[in-house]
């Protein structure tokens, strides 16, 4: 069977405002110990991966490209060593524009990275300031052009919409300076307020407006519509591709393949059984480097569990759910259309993807 396999570096630069993952700024003094403890951690589960044939490899963050490019190579040569990687699998490696230069990307590109995924959210400056990203609309031109000189031919380009102060007009020029660059693929992500980030306790506290859903759909809308009349299908609620250039690896998530997370935070799925590593980076270093399996828990789905997650992210992509049910008024009211035997949600049934999972597994 195939499998996926996504690996954390929590370290960033700085820490933005709305991020909720496990990242972490200041740390960085902590890299050679983190990426021993990766390898070592892929050392300790490849006995029970054996016959999981990987392919795709993930490096995710945090800002996997705070690290020396030889410390991601040598990690992946480790993971190649360890598991059965198949040769032409997807390695997909995140970056911010500020820690990548032509240099880093041909040394990324020797070592068996196929898929870059820039982080470049906006190109107003505004919008960059509200979200708190460091970076600069140039930063992104520039890199991008040194990851098209080193020659690579896969690059994704990350986008949120809705930060205070983006209006309709900003956020189309955003998405029309992206299409004149003419990445492979592009994510588009809604801004979600996570109350345990610095961002939600500003509008907790009423120092900060929350996103205006009415606008956020209208620019949904918006990145439809122009990111299809390019030549991009939209193959998954936030993301977009040229044909053959959908992102394998996130595919797996939402067709329920296997997967092994490394690293800080990372979950993982195999079977009934989901589990995730330990959070902060100093306990994760204490368990790996004790030669235990950093697992700081787990998670069993029952039958009803496992139907409504298969249904929910079956949605999510435009392969849609088994006409097994009956889904009449859905389809009357434009949220889900007939095709091939499934039941395939629309643009507009995407804005309403959980009210539409509910009313399939009521």
């Amino acid at each position: 069977m195939t499998a996926g396999m996504y690996v954390h570096v929590p370290f960033c630069l700085t820490r933005c405002g709305y991020c909720d993952f496990n990242a972490y700024a200041g740390l960085g003094h902590l890299a050679g110990r983190y990426v021993d403890a990766l390898r070592h951690e892929a050392e300790l589960w490849a006995p029970s991966w054996t016959g999981e044939r990987f392919v795709s490899i993930f490096v995710g963050g945090g800002t996997p490209t705070t690290l020396d490019a030889s410390a991601l190579s040598g990690l992946l040569d480790a993971i190649r060593s360890r598991f059965e990687v198949a040769p032409d699998a997807e390695v997909t490696v995140e970056a911010n524009p500020d820690t990548v230069d032509e240099a880093k990307h041909t040394a990324l590109l020797a070592s068996g990275v196929t898929r870059l995924s820039m982080g470049a959210q906006s190109f107003d400056p505004t919008v960059l300031v509200s979200l708190e990203r460091v970076h600069s609309p140039e930063s992104v031109r520039r890199a991008y052009s040194a990851a098209r000189a080193a020659g690579f031919s896969n690059v994704n380009l990350d986008l949120i919409y809705g930060a205070n102060g983006e209006t309709l007009e900003s956020w189309r020029r955003t998405l029309e300076e992206t299409i004149s660059l003419g990445p492979e693929h592009i994510s588009a992500y809604a801004l979600t307020i996570e109350p345990t980030a610095p961002l939600g306790r500003k509008v907790a506290a009423g120092l900060a407006p929350p996103p205006d859903p009415d606008l956020q759909a209208d620019m949904f809308e918006l990145a439809c519509e122009l990111l299809g009349a390019a030549g991009y299908a939209h193959y998954e609620v936030s993301n977009w591709a040229r044909a053959g250039f959908e992102c394998l690896h996130n595919l797996g998530y939402w067709q329920r393949r296997p997967y092994l997370g490394l690293g800080a935070g990372a979950h993982s799925f195999r079977g009934e059984r989901r589990w995730w590593n330990v959070r902060p980076p100093d306990r994760y270093l204490a368990e790996v480097e004790a030669g235990r399996l950093p697992v700081g828990g787990e998670e069993r789905l029952t039958p009803d569990q496992e139907r409504f997650e298969q249904v929910f992210l079956r949605l999510r992509t435009f392969r849609g759910v088994p006409t097994t049910r009956d889904a009449a008024e859905l389809v009357e009211a434009g949220l889900l259309v007939r095709s091939n035997g499934h039941l395939v949600p629309t643009e507009r049934g995407m804005l309403v993807l959980n009210e539409l999972v509910l009313a399939l597994t009521a």
